[in-house]
């Protein structure tokens, strides 16, 4: 476990960047949203990080009180690491900094790595309501829990249950949502993305 590094600043941004501002962290939190993940699956979604530095960021982020490990019972037997309230509560900081990075984003250049779960969070901004909904990309399903206070925010493949809503739509328009070019209402009236269901946010989004 490295030690920590301080800005040795007294401003409460100093100090959240001596525990968040370190590379890979934050897109670890972002991996963390889904729930629990093992280490396995948290380097197969974080092309570009080594394997130490994933161990490392992770011993940091349990001494900071951002994650926790546990064992899971058998079969499974497995070590899984876990927001904790305090790591979860760093979801908005993230939903800020993907809509300030939105002119960043650009085209999609050759060399970018893409998981169908990365466009979860830019859809949740733009779903109106609350519950379970479906979303089904080219490049995979995954599933979002809108407006959930606790528990994992979205998860990779379908809903578990029959969802609230499921949306069906292309990469182009994902990347354009992304992007801040649209977004989900805009792009729902435009024909470009398909919604079904009859909970609140199929509702919401067929009316806006």
């Amino acid at each position: 476990m490295s030690p920590r590094r301080s800005y040795d600043q007294y401003c409460s941004a100093a100090r959240a960047l001596d525990v968040v501002g370190d590379r890979w962290t934050l897109l670890i939190v972002r991996e963390l949203l889904a729930g629990p993940r093992r280490y396995t699956d948290l380097h197969a979604d974080l092309p570009g990080v080594s394997t130490d530095m994933l161990a490392s960021r992770l011993k940091d982020m349990e001494r900071d009180g951002l994650t926790t490990r546990r064992r899971l019972p058998p079969p499974g037997a497995a070590y899984v690491y876990e927001l904790t309230a305090r790591g979860r509560a760093l979801l908005p900081v993230l939903q800020a900094l993907g809509t300030w990075g939105e002119a960043e984003l650009g085209e999609r250049r050759p060399t970018d790595a893409v998981r169908a779960h990365w466009f979860a969070l830019p859809l949740l901004r733009g779903l109106p309501g609350e519950g379970l909904v479906e979303v089904r990309l080219e490049e995979g399903t995954f599933h979002l829990h809108a407006g959930a206070q606790d528990g994992p925010v979205y998860g990779d493949g379908p809903a578990p249950t029959e969802p609230d809503a499921r949306l069906v739509l292309d990469s182009a328009t994902c990347a354009a949502i992304g992007r801040g070019e649209t977004n989900l209402p805009e792009a729902v009236r435009a024909g470009r993305v398909s919604v079904t269901g009859d909970g609140l946010p199929a509702k919401a989004l067929r009316e806006a």
